[in-house]
């Protein structure tokens, strides 16, 4: 093949971006490839195989299908209190849970009615909720007639993603204490809010010293470097390797050592990690935990798990270490739902946050009680996680700040599914469906990683730079830096075979890595970008071969 059509300087400059906006430039290089070429109209065209995205292309039918029936239960209950043309009442509280059990059996028929019921039955007995006062919260908030009423969430609403996130996110063995939850318009928002709100409670400063794990999801790493934040970051690199040219993606004992530094006031992670995709060790765990034990006590941990369904026994560092940690989750990859931006913020509700707000000097707590003030007449009582709900709104709107309550029913839908053993089911599939397009990229493109059990698979980040070295030795590694870019191999995929990947090195992984989404595509397309990913490779080498000196 021959090589790409930009010069080193052109790639250079577009190697600044972020890897997602260099991946819209891929995009168009990979559409332009497509299209016939002159002498050849009417030619079949390659598809555009875009593995750059991590929206996946499955999504949970059965707990959609129940949302809806919900819907029209909800519309009867309507009609019940007031019936005119396209206008009906607000849904009355008593009687309701009887109400439901009748309409339920008269529509047999009506696709998704008996996982609803299923769902309602489970909450009342694993939740002792009062009947009438939760099928009434489902319906008058699928009916999205008010405001959410507590705005952080709905009180029957936080007590079932609270159990999903048990079940979830800490292995059925939840820490103890409480943990509240604070709906958000999904896990960017969280991160948003988090950040934000830290700032403005004179927990974090401009300039203060932070930690990323990385290579991490790029938000987290361009977030930081904004001018409201300038925070001086500290990378905790996985740098580890299982052998010679295979990365093991994992941390070092001396990186993580990093964050027993004082002045290292938060570190963020996403676990299991993104591009890797592999769950927090245990060897790691614990060695942060006893750094919090001893010499960093106050250290705040933003942790990411979204990913964390994929992993078997996954167990979030927000269940080693509660009172440090602000969990960040969000439903939409799990359910295919990135759509519906659904999230959470978990944080227990013994926690260094509100200890480190209370012990604050009077001109700070002064500051902040005139900031809060209007919400309540004891301002300083106010906990974080509801400073973040006042800060989402600027304060003053603090009463109409919430989620809406049509995604609230629907995240308490999903939660409910994943109880039931359907929801177990689905959950294996779609472990499955991303380990298979695993298998089939590596027998593609002939490369090796790391067994580890802990892998989530929903990315896969390979270094081909390690590849180069693993498979022709550190002479080929060494011709590969001096006479290209790390992006190179990405022009290459896109104008050649319409393949678009995006760059490790946005995410702060090494600059010849590539990360590859392994949800989004039909299983055989991974073998076809695995073939591609490796007769680009086989092209370097060739000119590796060239580029030698005669014997």
């Amino acid at each position: 093949m021959p090589e790409t059509s930009f010069s080193r300087e052109e790639i250079q400059s577009f190697a600044q971006l972020s890897p997602f906006e260099l991946k819209d430039k891929f995009i168009q290089l990979a559409t332009a490839a497509q299209a016939d070429k002159p002498g050849q109209k009417g030619t079949t065209t390659r598809a555009m195989l875009n593995a750059g995205r991590g929206n996946p292309n499955w999504i949970a039918t059965g707990p959609r299908e129940a949302f809806y029936a919900l819907g029209y239960f909800a519309l009867d209950e309507s009609r019940r209190v007031w019936t005119a043309d396209n206008l009906g009442g607000m849904p009355e509280k008593k009687g309701i849970g009887e109400r439901f059990d009748s309409w339920v059996r008269r529509h047999p028929e009506l696709p998704g009615v008996e996982l609803l019921e299923r769902c309602v039955l489970h909450a009342l007995e694993r939740f002792g909720f009062d009947k009438d006062a939760y099928v009434h919260e489902l319906t008058d908030a699928i009916t999205g007639d008010n405001y959410p009423v507590p705005d952080r969430m709905l009180v029957h609403a936080e007590q079932v993603v609270r159990g999903y996130v048990g079940d979830e996110m800490f292995d059925k063995r939840p820490p103890a204490g409480n943990l509240s939850l604070f709906a958000t318009e999904g896990g960017t928002a969280a991160m948003c809010y988090i950040f934000d709100s830290l700032m403005k409670n004179g927990v974090l400063h401009k300039g203060d010293k932070i930690a990323l794990m990385t290579p991490v999801f790029t938000p987290y790493i361009e977030i930081p470097e904004l001018d409201t934040f300038e925070f001086e970051v500290v990378n905790v690199s996985a740098s580890l390797f299982a052998e010679t040219g295979v990365r093991q993606w994992r941390y070092p004992e001396e990186e993580v050592a990093k964050l027993a530094d004082p002045s290292v006031k938060l570190v963020c992670l996403v676990n299991p990690s993104n591009p890797p995709s592999l769950a927090l060790s245990e060897r790691v765990a614990d060695q942060i935990k006893d750094i919090v034990a001893t010499s960093n006590p106050n250290l705040l941990i933003v942790t990411d798990d979204v990913y964390g369904t994929f992993v078997p026994g996954f167990r979030s560092i927000a269940a080693d270490l509660p009172r440090n940690t602000l969990l960040v989750y969000s439903y939409s990859k799990h359910y295919g739902c990135t759509g519906w931006r659904l999230g959470v913020i978990g944080l227990n509700d013994d926690n260094v946050i509100d200890e480190m707000i209370a012990a604050f000097p009077q001109d700070q707590k002064d500051r902040l009680a005139k900031r809060y003030g209007t919400l309540t007449l004891e301002p300083e009582k106010i906990r974080f996680i509801d400073r973040m709900v006042a800060d989402s709104r600027s304060v003053a709107l603090n009463h109409t700040a919430g989620l809406s309550l049509p995604q609230q029913v629907m995240m308490s839908l999903f939660s409910l599914f994943d109880m039931l053993e359907e929801g177990q089911a689905y959950k294996e599939r779609i472990r499955q469906i991303v380990h298979r397009r695993l298998d089939l990229l590596l027998e593609g493109a002939q490369m090796k990683i790391s067994e580890d059990d802990k892998r989530a698979g929903y990315y896969i980040e390979l270094d081909l730079l390690a590849e180069a070295e693993r498979v022709h030795g550190q002479d080929f590694a060494d011709f590969l830096e001096k006479n290209y870019e790390p992006v190179d191999p990405l022009f290459r995929l896109a104008e050649q075979t319409s393949v678009v990947l995006l760059n490790g090195g946005g995410f702060d992984g090494p600059q010849w890595s590539v990360r590859v989404s392994l949800a989004n595509l039909d299983d055989l397309d991974y073998l076809k970008i695995g073939h591609h990913l490796r007769r680009i490779f086989n092209d370097y080498a060739a000119e590796w071969d060239r580029a030698k000196p005669p014997a």
